[in-house]
């Protein structure tokens, strides 16, 4: 490779390496990685995994944007910790991961029929209604993103779930009619929406 062609790779991975340090949480300590693959062994889905945190934080530094952004590895997290509390170099790697994701859903580059970010948005459009999830109408919204036929197998298949969390009354027939919600479901909204911006602008002020 000639000098030329070196100094423009390296600044390409210099600039996605700036660009996650900037707009992704805890991504300063991307570059803090030794590749030690302690993080990928501790995980309890570490064989599920396209690619491991190791591995993505390599393609970080070596400027694979595309490749980085649209992976679902980040998506895979379930925050069990095991790889912050075993790393040697106490890297925030869950926090990375999950900065990762909600920065690729920013820029919409999530890899399509992602179940984990379905399940998200669906939780948060629940949420967002009245300010504390209403876990009937979030079980249907989930049963039923499939059509009313995948839905209705869905359902049958957790009947026994369903009746449990009635009996453990975590889930009620009033919540279908609007169940409980917060005093200031506005405030809420426009705390939120307040908070969107300040991220967009930062977002547009990194980039």
């Amino acid at each position: 490779m000639s000098d030329l062609n070196t100094a423009m790779a390296e600044r390409y991975r210099n600039n996605f390496l700036k660009e996650v340090e900037a707009n992704v949480e805890e991504g300063e300590w991307v570059k803090m990685c030794m590749q030690c693959g302690v993080c990928a062994g501790s995980c309890p889905l570490g064989n599920a995994w396209e690619h491991t945190p190791q591995k993505i934080f390599m393609m970080i530094r070596a400027g694979k944007r595309e490749a980085v952004l649209s992976s679902d590895s980040m998506w895979m997290c379930t925050s069990c910790y095991n790889c912050i509390a075993r790393c040697p170099r106490g890297l925030p790697i869950t926090h990375i991961m999950h900065g990762l994701a909600h920065y690729a859903k920013r820029l919409g580059l999530v890899p399509k029929n992602q179940p984990t970010q379905e399940f998200s948005q669906i939780f948060w459009d629940n949420l967002m209604k009245k300010g504390r999830v209403n876990e009937l109408k979030l079980g249907l919204s989930l049963y039923f993103k499939d059509g009313f036929g995948q839905g209705i197998k869905n359902a049958l298949a957790n009947k026994q779930l369903g009746q449990n969390m009635m009996k453990a009354k975590r889930m009620n027939a009033m919540e279908f009619f609007g169940g409980h919600g917060i005093k200031d479901t506005s405030g809420l909204q426009k705390m939120i929406k307040k908070a969107q911006e300040i991220e967009d602008a930062k977002i547009q002020g990194n980039s």
